[in-house]
């Protein structure tokens, strides 16, 4: 089964973040087999801090990932927790990344490999969040 890879486990290797990098690798090397899928919104922000489609589509090459399109039920998934999150009085005015993402896979029902696990298991309780354990 595919895994889809959130931003911010590809930045923590790529930036070599003292606190994340380890797991990261460790996350992305155990995962391999499976398919790492990342989509639009993904790429989208690799691109924020690079400096090239080339360099954003290099890295894609070096850590073996698949591009795929977000499907239409994971568009009409991340409204609907988009919008429960307005009603709860959440402040952010537009459809934020994270919905795309958590909606992704939950359309699919493939498991999510990421760091920021409060948004997106509130609100897409039916994915799996493959995450750093929680302290107890």
């Amino acid at each position: 089964m595919p895994v889809l890879v959130d931003t911010n486990v590809i930045i923590d290797v790529l930036t070599d973040d003292p606190q994340w990098a380890d797991w990261s690798i460790e996350q992305l090397e155990a995962n391999a087999g499976t398919g790492l899928t990342i989509n639009p919104v993904v790429y989208a922000e690799l691109c924020f801090g690079s400096p090239s489609v080339d360099f954003v589509d290099d890295v894609i090459r070096r850590f073996a990932l698949i591009y795929q399109e977000v499907p239409r039920q994971g568009l009409f998934r991340a409204a609907k927790a988009f919008a429960r999150y307005k009603g709860r009085k959440g402040t952010k005015t537009s459809v934020l990344p994270d919905f795309f993402i958590g909606g992704h896979a939950e359309a699919i029902g493939i498991p999510l490999l990421t760091r920021d696990t409060k948004r997106l298991g509130t609100y897409f309780p039916s994915v799996t969040l493959i995450c750093p354990q929680q302290p107890d």
